[in-house]
């Protein structure tokens, strides 16, 4: 079986606003932190979580290229997928931690059950798993 390190993968970097010291949510979610710098005054800079073998990373904006987290930006920067084994299970713990359900989980005809929710720091997430398409039940 090849590592991770050996196989290409995505490990998205979500911007949160600058001097954030709690990022609770992600634990109680059930991510597990590898990492988390932190600047002088305690704040986190980055961290390094991963959640069920997806690792992501939040990252205090930064302005040298203009990032914007979804607060400042005034909107949806980015949707992150993620396909799970059971997408009520992670659906229901991300809002027992403090998510806003933006789309509650349904079949859709396309093949996938899916649902959305958005982050205490205004990331919306689309919790997904391939089912069959109506076209094939």
């Amino acid at each position: 079986m090849d590592s991770k390190e050996s196989t290409t993968h995505f490990a998205p970097e979500l911007h949160i606003p600058n001097g954030t010291f709690d990022i609770d949510f992600y634990t109680e979610f059930g991510a597990t932190e590898h990492f988390c710098l932190r600047n002088d005054d305690g704040s986190i800079h980055v961290a390094e979580l991963e959640l069920n073998g997806a690792i992501f990373h939040l990252h205090e904006t930064m302005r040298w290229f203009n990032a914007l987290e979804p607060v400042r930006a005034k909107g949806v920067t980015s949707v992150i997928g993620l396909f799970v084994p059971d997408v009520d299970a992670v659906m229901q713990k991300a809002i027992q931690a403090g998510a806003t359900e933006i789309q509650a989980a349904k079949d859709h005809e396309y093949g996938y059950r899916q649902g959305m929710f958005r982050d205490p720091f205004g990331h919306y997430w689309q919790i997904q798993k391939k089912i069959a398409a109506s076209n094939e039940r």
